[in-house]
């Protein structure tokens, strides 16, 4: 479903995102970690065909992000950290606009609409303007818009960010529930968060992968706590060895 080739991202001078590949397929829930400044949030923006690639590729759902990218974009529900509703709108009003943007039919709105509604729990604000729901209500709107469409790809930038313990049990269990029929790629600085509902985990430090596994096989020893920190340090290493050796 989504297949990352050295994807590279550079403005000016400064290198962001510097030969990243990674891969998840159908059903994959992939945990997308770093710490701040790590090149996660451009790589994303890269896969959503927001941001092109200085070089490099990626595929999703077999189509290039370069080349076939209106393509990608049908295929592709994104949420990012801070959702971009419409506050004059109400919710359904919101759903349905996005829904035909997308290219979804007036038809398939009809249940589409009330299916998510009822997904993401969002019925008893169904009729609320958009600019007067709670961040956790805007956050299920979000992830309801990525959804309008089924798009094979679901990319989510910190989708629990601002949420009180229900509402985050709440949208865990909603992302959990998406692996039925979609391949997620997950952002959190929440390092439970990818315990609890990721099978996949892809660590960036300084704009490289610094570590690409399976869940379950990389925990049957250690915590992700411990995993991450022993990534990032290997990584941080790596590049300061290199920066002497250049330097001398």
């Amino acid at each position: 479903m989504i297949k990352v080739m050295n994807l590279e991202k550079r403005f000016g001078d400064v290198t962001v995102v510097s030969g990243v590949s990674f891969e998840a397929e159908r059903g994959d829930i992939l945990g997308f970690l770093g710490p701040n400044g790590a090149g996660k949030t451009t790589t994303m923006r890269m896969l959503v065909t927001f941001l092109p690639p200085t070089s490099g590729t990626a595929e999703v759902a077999g189509y290039d992000i370069l080349r076939e990218s209106a393509e990608v974009r049908k295929r592709l529900g994104y949420l990012p950290e801070n959702p971009p509703l419409y506050n004059e709108m109400r919710v359904t009003e919101y759903l349905k606009f996005m829904g035909e943007i997308k290219g979804v039919s007036s038809e398939e709105l009809k249940s589409r609409i009330p299916d998510l509604v009822d997904i993401c729990a969002l019925s008893g604000v169904a009729n609320k303007l958009c600019g007067h729901l709670s961040k956790g209500f805007r956050q299920r709107v979000g992830l309801a818009q990525a959804l309008i469409h089924n798009p094979d790809v679901i990319i989510l930038d910190e989708p629990t960010s601002g949420l009180d313990p229900v509402q985050i049990i709440e949208i865990r269990k909603l992302i959990s529930s998406l692996a039925e029929s979609h391949t997620v790629v997950l952002s959190t600085h929440i390092l439970p968060e990818v315990t609890e509902v990721c099978n996949k985990v892809v660590i960036l430090s300084a704009g490289k992968v610094a570590l690409e596994s399976d869940l379950e096989e990389l925990l049957q020893d250690r915590t992700l706590e411990e995993v991450f920190m022993e990534s990032i340090a290997l990584d941080t290493s790596r590049h300061s060895g290199s920066e002497q050796v250049a330097i001398q």
